[in-house]
């Protein structure tokens, strides 16, 4: 009787699905286990570009940043140790049962393990004039290059600022000095319509609400938000419903835009429109393959399909939810983060688990920790402004004396429009719960501080305003340069970890966004880095 021969255990076949910032991240996070030969990637990408980050187009856009600057990961190193690549490629099928996808020129590719990082795209309204150009969101894409096409393109001078492309147009016309529209005030809209204004261009906002930032402002604040973009030479158009486009043609007929129309009847004229209405999850190649979906593909704790253990999914098409918790109606309370630093962590710890269970050692990766809050800070010359946590409640919701009002909460406000400078404070308890503030940076970075760690604040919230006196003659409540303060929100650095990179000889912040990765993710954080750098330097 022959010995039995047993073949050698092949690696765990992890495919990919998307290659943008998060994409690269889980990448990034592989390479160990493929060059051990434990996992074998294969990366499908629909751009025929590198990964870069999205979040730091519109720096890109209005010439504030060189294109190096988005560049993220190393493909070569990741092809050097064993990573395949399939850019400008589309998967346009799943096959569960037999774990094998499909991609737009017939190619099928196996997998032990399938991750989403299909991201978002750019939301186009509804408006007359290019409704072709809106997306059906349950029709898949069958070539790389439909992904976020609808079933005409956008009128020329038309952009939705998600990609290299769309950034270059942008580009050239806030080097013209033209006049743009933007379509939208959320926080990308915001920092570009401030940056191309500081750059030279003309540029107006058109919004349909009573505040810019809605989702994460007050009405305080985003009153004052409105004043402070107008003094810094931005048009605020508020409580305009955009109904149409008025189109202009070209020798060659091609249509180009010419104004934006409002159902009040007014026309914004300018050369170029930039929508910025917010983005959805691209779920609809997940919801072909029978996988759960609600506002992005439902995974669980664990960032697997709620459908299809074999199945994750990370970044912004990923809605994390309990299994089970769907309402009565069918929604699922949530939704993906919309922000890169959730969808960072998530690559992270996704990658450390693949390659523990692939290395049989499950039990290495602690339950995945996304529970960071997030901090909004608005990146604009000249205009400071921080948000973070709920700051809904109003400032006369409780009566702060009442008996047993202790777990309402409790609201403090400071507001000096004249000067450019307000704040709201969110308290529960003593502890900061949420706040706002436009024009106190200092104020802004000691709250930022007491809100991540929990901590209770001062009895006398009006000694806090002393941090942005010329004298600053208030005491901080915690030192906002101690080693275990979080300095970059995106990827969890704090100063220690800079300090560090300081001292080893890492002397720029562009050497310390390359050695921690500080400062690669939305770049607010970058004068911080900037100010450690300073307070760390060796004096000649």
């Amino acid at each position: 009787m022959r010995d039995a021969v047993f073949p050698a255990a092949r690696p765990e076949r992890v495919v990919l699905v998307g290659y943008g910032p998060v994409g690269a991240r889980l990448v990034e996070g592989l390479i160990p286990a493929v060059r051990a030969g434990i996992v074998a990637l294969t990366v499908v990408g629909a751009e025929v570009e590198d990964a870069y980050n999205r979040v730091l187009l519109a720096e890109y856009a209005v010439g504030r940043a060189d294109r190096e600057r988005l560049d993220m990961g190393d493909r070569a190193v990741a092809e050097d140790a064993g990573v395949v690549f399939r850019l400008g490629a589309a998967v346009v099928g799943i096959d569960r049962a037999r774990h094998v996808v499909r991609l737009h020129d017939d190619e099928r590719i196996a997998y032990d393990r399938l991750v989403f990082a299909t991201g978002a795209r750019a939301n186009v309204p509804t408006l007359a004039g290019m409704e072709r150009a809106r997306r059906d969101r349950r029709v898949r894409s069958l070539t790389p290059d439909g992904l976020d096409r609808g079933a005409s393109p956008l009128p020329g001078n038309v952009v939705a600022l998600r990609d290299l492309d769309d950034a270059r147009t942008v580009r050239s016309a806030v080097a013209a000095g033209s006049r743009i529209v933007v379509l939208g005030a959320g926080v990308l809209g915001v920092e570009l319509a401030l940056a191309a204004a500081e750059q030279g261009a003309e540029v107006v906002v058109v919004y349909h609400g009573d505040i810019p930032m809605g989702r994460n402002l007050d009405t305080g604040g985003g009153r004052m938000l409105a004043a402070a973009a107008r003094a810094a030479g931005v048009d605020m158009v508020a409580h305009a419903r955009s109904e149409s486009v008025l189109l202009s043609h070209d020798d060659d007929g091609h249509a180009r835009f010419d104004a934006l129309v409002c159902a009040d009847g007014k026309q914004i004229h300018g050369d170029l429109l930039v929508l910025s209405c917010g983005v959805g999850a691209r779920t609809e190649l997940a919801a072909s393959a029978d996988l759960a979906v609600s506002t992005g593909i439902l995974v669980d704790e664990e960032l697997r399909s709620w459908t299809d253990r074999d199945v994750y999914a990370i970044g912004d098409c990923a809605h994390v939810a309990p299994r089970g918790s769907a309402l009565p109606d069918g929604r699922v309370p949530g939704g993906p983060s919309g922000l890169v630093g959730p969808g960072w962590r998530q690559a992270d710890w996704l990658a450390a688990r693949i390659a523990a269970e692939a290395a049989s050692a499950a039990a290495a990766t602690p339950a995945l920790a996304d529970a960071r809050p997030a901090v909004v800070m608005l990146k604009a010359e000249g205009v400071d402004l921080v948000a973070a946590g709920d700051t809904s409640a109003e400032l006369w919701d409780a009566a702060p004396h009442a008996p047993g009002c202790g777990d309402h909460p409790e609201v403090t406000v400071w507001a000096d429009p004249a000067r450019g400078g307000y704040a709201k404070l969110v308290t529960v308890g003593g502890v900061l719960s949420g706040f706002v503030t436009v024009g106190f940076p200092r104020l802004a970075a000691e709250l930022t501080l007491l809100f991540e760690r929990g901590s209770e604040l001062p009895a006398d919230r009006s000694s806090l305003l002393r941090l942005d006196a010329p004298d600053a003659g208030a005491a901080v409540t915690g030192d906002p340069f101690a080693p275990d303060a979080t300095v970059c929100w995106c990827n969890g650095v704090s100063v220690a970890t800079i300090t560090e990179a300081a001292a080893a000889g890492n002397d720029t912040v562009a050497c310390i966004g390359s050695a921690t990765r500080a400062g690669t993710g939305c770049g607010g954080c970058t004068g911080r880095i900037a100010e450690i750098l300073a307070r760390t330097a060796v004096p000649v």
